[in-house]
């Protein structure tokens, strides 16, 4: 099987030097409002989908939480091991193939961690996984990037120098793609990675997620958990529970 553009690039080294600026402190203040919100208990087990290197994994771990964090970059689970302790587990795992069974309080999808694949069945599958491993009063959590706001604003074209590399980075919508093509050269080598995100509504999570059995209870639109608004919404999160 032809592996997929997400299977190469977050394994690449290039990835985690282009998004090294990615902000732990916006992560842990979303955390701290969300654990507000949800109010979980103390001995709460939660699940971290696509967790990268494990940032919001290991800060909700320091908040007392019992987490196990899946991504399926070898690299970033490789880097989040070295954190992990008896309440704190990593694990290489595709977010589609069946985890633990009725087990979590709460699974989170953080940081526009889903649209990677080519299909909605694809993508409803993953929801329904990701239903599978809550217990009966499980919480899932989606915070994806706000659609309509992202594609009002694309910046076509941006140049980005860090550690010495120069990325080219091109954005395009293409069939309902977020299309984002990284171009950069290295010791004499040219290097072309791409992401591909779907361009989801709130219109297409709402009718994903009732394919999988899931209900939407609240849409936020921002870390600070405003109100979601279409048109000036930064981000899209959805708290959802099984129908």
């Amino acid at each position: 099987m032809q592996r997929k553009w997400f299977q190469y690039w977050f394994n690449s080294p290039y990835y985690h030097i282009l998004y090294q600026q990615r902000n732990d402190a916006e992560a842990e203040f979303f955390i701290d409002n969300l654990t507000k919100y949800l109010h979980p208990k103390a001995d709460s087990k939660m699940l971290d989908i696509a967790c990268g290197k494990g940032r919001h994994s290991i800060y909700l771990n320091k908040k007392g939480y019992d987490v196990t964090g899946i991504d399926l970059s070898e690299q970033s689970i490789k880097y989040a091991k070295q954190f992990e302790n008896d309440k704190l587990h990593f694990l290489v795992h595709d977010m589609r193939k069946l985890f633990y069974i009725n087990y979590f309080d709460v699974a989170l999808n953080l940081f526009t961690s889903f649209g990677y694949f080519d299909t909605e069945k694809d993508h409803v599958n993953a929801i329904k996984t990701f239903r599978k491993s809550l217990n009966a009063n499980g919480v899932l959590v989606i915070d994806y990037f706000n659609t309509e706001k992202i594609i009002r604003n694309l910046n076509s074209c941006e140049t980005k120098s860090l550690d010495g590399i120069t990325f080219h980075i091109d954005k395009n919508v293409v069939d309902g793609k977020i299309i984002k093509k990284i171009n950069f050269e290295d010791k004499q080598k040219i290097y072309n990675f791409e992401e591909r995100v779907q361009a989801f509504s709130f219109e297409d999570f709402e009718r994903m997620l009732t394919k999988a059995g899931m209900v939407i209870q609240k849409a936020f639109g921002s870390y600070a958990l405003d109100d979601f608004d279409q048109t000036n919404s930064d981000r899209l999160i959805l708290i959802c529970k099984k129908a």
